[in-house]
């Protein structure tokens, strides 16, 4: 099963965004449970397990597109270290994720419509793709996941 397959079926996903991100990320224990529970386990940094979570769907977008978020280097660091990522690394894993879990409810977990949006320069986003846009920064991201909720309610975009 393929990490957006839930998404194909939406009365089935959790109905918080920590939860489906929580999901998504792999995460196990109350890390999901409230809003604040997930700050704080951002706040204190991700497992390095969460980022490679993600690396199967932004591998449809880049072959390294994971290591445009976060650098090869911390990731492998804090895998041979056996630590936290830390607060930095960890939040724009968040924000990436955010919008991957936007996405996939936009497109009921279609991978590849998914990787066409993230891929295809987009004209409200002066040409930009939503991926450099929604990695650029939380500002940017908070853009991209508005856009994808205009489209899912049905503006034109």
């Amino acid at each position: 099963m393929t990490a957006l397959a839930a998404y194909k079926e939406p009365d089935q996903l959790p109905a918080s965004e920590p939860m489906r991100l929580a999901k998504l990320f792999g995460l196990r224990g109350d890390a999901g449970s409230s809003d604040l529970a997930f700050a704080d386990r951002v706040a204190q940094g991700l497992p390095v397990t969460a980022a490679f979570a993600l690396e199967s769907v932004l591998n449809l977008v880049a072959r390294d597109a994971l290591y445009r978020v976060v650098s090869e280097s911390t990731l492998r660091r804090a895998k041979k270290g056996k630590t936290a990522l830390t607060r930095e690394p960890s939040e724009r894993i968040y924000e990436l994720g955010r919008v991957i879990d936007q996405a996939a409810k936009t497109f009921r977990g279609d991978e590849a419509a998914v990787a066409r949006f993230l891929n295809r320069p987009n004209a409200v986003l002066a040409g930009r793709t939503p991926f450099d846009v929604a990695r650029s920064s939380s500002a940017g991201a908070d853009l991209v996941v508005k856009l994808l909720r205009k489209a899912d309610a049905g503006v034109a975009v």
